[in-house]
């Protein structure tokens, strides 16, 4: 038969094993993927003004077309 006790002091000593590993960690970011996200991110605000733009201008000509006639 376990004791309660037994289960909760490994379990501890788990977790305080785990927090030492992640402080020794040190997180570092890769420029080059940081440079790429902002490439990708001014290609999508590109796309999105080129498509709004001839949204745009679609409309505004089919108005005037349909004025016209």
């Amino acid at each position: 038969m376990k004791k309660k006790d037994q289960d909760t002091s490994l379990f501890n000593t788990y977790i305080a094993t785990n927090k030492d590993f992640e402080v020794d960690k040190i997180k570092t970011t890769n420029v080059n993927i940081l440079l790429n996200r902002v490439r990708l991110d001014k290609k999508r605000t590109l796309k999105k003004r080129i498509v709004f733009s001839i949204i745009l201008a679609a409309l505004v000509s089919s108005l005037a077309i349909y004025f016209i006639i």
